[in-house]
């Protein structure tokens, strides 16, 4: 599964351009979906029930996801689609907990311990994505605790079979291809 083993038949140009897209498209994509979070003008969920917002936000994650794997199936460098897969879905992943946390603050002030900012609520889930949970921004609701409590059993499910879903399709294509 060695990247070696992928650009092996490339010549040096051609892997420089499989590489750049590989960094270039991830990057791009993530300054795109940064910009709508932090700039967007949505700011209310009046009409949308929480678990709704919660399960549309997974359901674009899992298609996401297969669409991601889905490439790494047809790439001509898989291991180079693998890691752009993860570089792709996981900040997808952790912005749709962001948006629904700021959205969940603004609507239910009390659900938290502090009203949360974009960037509050991006950092609260990246603080309970990466389990270091300073403590300083709380969930003290059940509704919200629930809504934490599916991010961390999302996040192990992401880190356990996600990542290794991701390495099995990278290793079945490259074998393939030989």
């Amino acid at each position: 599964m060695g990247s070696a083993s992928d650009s092996r038949h490339f010549t040096y140009r051609e892997r420089r351009r499989l590489l750049w897209r590989a960094v270039m498209r991830p990057l791009v994509l993530v300054a795109v979906c940064l910009g709508a979070y932090f700039f967007l003008p949505w700011t209310a969920i009046d009409e949308l029930s929480v678990p709704g917002l919660l399960v549309g936000g997974l359901i674009v994650i899992l298609v996401v996801a297969a669409w991601q794997l889905q490439r790494i199936v047809v790439s001509e460098a898989p291991v180079l689609q693998g890691v752009e897969a993860l570089a792709v879905i996981l900040p997808m992943y952790l912005l749709g907990f962001s948006a629904t946390y700021m959205l969940i603050s603004e609507r239910y002030p009390e659900f938290f311990s502090e009203s949360l900012t974009r960037m509050g609520a991006l950092y609260f889930s990246l603080s309970v994505f990466s389990t270091v949970g300073f403590g300083d921004i709380a969930a003290v609701s059940d509704p919200a605790r629930a809504i934490v409590s599916v991010q961390m059993v999302g996040n192990m499910i992401l880190i356990g079979a996600g990542v290794r879903l991701v390495v099995a399709v990278v290793g079945w294509s490259s074998r393939r291809r030989r």
